[in-house]
């Protein structure tokens, strides 16, 4: 991340900037005395058309889109170390801390609750896109057009209706140095003060520190996987498998071939044509038509799959699902996390793959709630999966201190679910 010092904006001239936008918006001309970052996003701002009187920040994914976009994205990884560092400050010092992708579009929302209802007014909500085109001059959105920090008081927003807020923002990279998103604290005049702009560099240091670590540890383990194994296949996304041949590039599957080849792959004895129609679908299918879709898989992965009876594998076929087992196996309970973005080929109804699906994430749950790791257990619990986990919640509340955000966090989901579901329990801890 650049470690250029950025020009910091001055509380006490919050008067003259308001003058000096007024002006700027009858004339098109910055005015001197404004800062040079906030005159260019102003400018930026205006020739998008921006409408200062109503920003419109859209929110155009569905809940269901935007958990997916979520699941997929890098930064699910950065919470962790987000909470640690900020999320505990933003409940007692009163400001909310927000995580884009590199559109500026919000990801992650949380801290203080009555400052979160708050900016909802002006759209600050999850979904929404606060990039600099939709929303004007704002630390999220003028950190990614300029790719450094930036800080953002009171007036020096181009919208009326931000000005009553303040934000500080820094860039988010991966290792390889593209832009991943930002990461944003919004509240009062505080929330743009330096010591806020020292802690928001530190996190977003310490975010690009651990992606960094996590990038090293994935490609320790996937040379030792080149070497054992010709093939992989993904089953762990929403979309269906995705096999990856050696020396050629990825294809996509269809889901019957993904369940296919996953199957063959868990049972590496071989399957008969029977065995596969019962696996394949709950009422079986003939034995004529899995022959059918074997011919036609076949085709589609080469010389993977062997023409013999039983059918196999003719070669070894690793899989993620089974990289997220050698992480659970080797006790590394946050690698497997990071390796298990998902169920297994979650739109599947065959009952062999629903067997699999099953199995992986109850031993990754199993595995979670076992372990005494704060940082496991919120990463279970920010999946789909884990939302409504109430003993998870129980273990998360457990293991942390009172008054901590964690803590806090854990008590309002469990006070939810009582509420939702009355005197009912959730599974049993495993």
């Amino acid at each position: 991340m650049p470690t250029d010092e950025i020009d910091r904006p001055h509380p006490g001239a919050v008067s003259r900037t308001h003058a000096a936008h007024e002006q700027f918006l009858t004339t098109g001309v910055p005015v001197r005395g404004v800062r040079p970052v906030v005159a260019d996003s102003w400018v930026r701002s205006l020739r998008s058309g921006v409408d200062p009187e109503r920003p419109a920040p859209p929110v155009t994914l569905s809940d269901a889109d935007l958990r997916a976009h979520r699941r997929e994205h890098p930064l699910r990884l950065a919470l962790p170390v987000v909470r640690g560092l900020l999320l505990d400050a933003a409940l007692t010092e009163g400001f909310v801390v927000a995580l884009t992708d590199a559109g500026g579009r919000l990801l992650w929302i949380a801290g203080d609750d009555r400052v979160r209802r708050a900016v909802e007014g002006v759209g600050f909500v999850e979904g929404a896109a606060w990039d600099e085109q939709h929303v004007g001059t704002n630390a999220p959105g003028t950190a990614l057009a300029t790719g450094r920090a930036v800080q953002v008081l009171a007036a020096e927003h181009f919208a009326h209706a931000v000005q009553p807020w303040s934000c500080t923002a820094a860039v988010l990279r991966d290792p390889a140095g593209r832009t991943l998103g930002a990461l944003d604290v919004t509240g009062r005049d505080p929330a743009a003060s330096p010591l806020m702009l020292s802690l928001v560099r530190a996190t977003a240091a310490a975010v690009e520190a651990d992606l960094r670590a996590r990038d090293l540890a994935r490609g320790s383990a996937a040379g030792t996987a080149a070497d054992a194994t010709a093939a992989r296949l993904e089953v762990l996304r929403p979309d269906s498998g995705v096999l990856h041949p050696p020396g050629g590039a990825p294809r996509a599957l269809s889901l019957r071939h993904a369940e296919l080849l996953l199957l063959l792959a868990e049972h590496p004895r071989g399957l008969h044509a029977g065995e596969l129609a019962v696996l394949l679908h709950p009422d079986a299918v003939s034995e004529v038509a899995v022959r059918a879709e074997v011919s036609r898989l076949r085709r589609a992965a080469g010389p993977l799959v062997a023409h013999s009876r039983p059918y196999r594998l003719t070669a070894p076929l690793s899989s993620d699902a089974a990289g997220v087992r050698a992480a659970l196996a080797a006790g590394d309970v946050r690698a497997a996390l990071d390796r298990y973005p998902g169920p297994v080929l979650p739109r599947s109804r065959a009952p062999g793959v629903e067997q699999v699906r099953d199995a992986l994430a109850s031993d990754v749950r199993a595995a979670v709630l076992h372990a005494a790791d704060v940082v496991a257990l919120e990463g279970w619990l920010d999946r789909d999966e884990g939302a409504d986990d109430w003993p998870a919640w129980e273990r998360l509340a457990a293991l942390t201190p009172p008054g901590s955000a964690a803590r806090a966090r854990a008590t309002g989901r469990l006070g939810l679910l009582v509420r939702r579901l009355g005197d009912t329990r959730g599974p049993a801890d495993a």
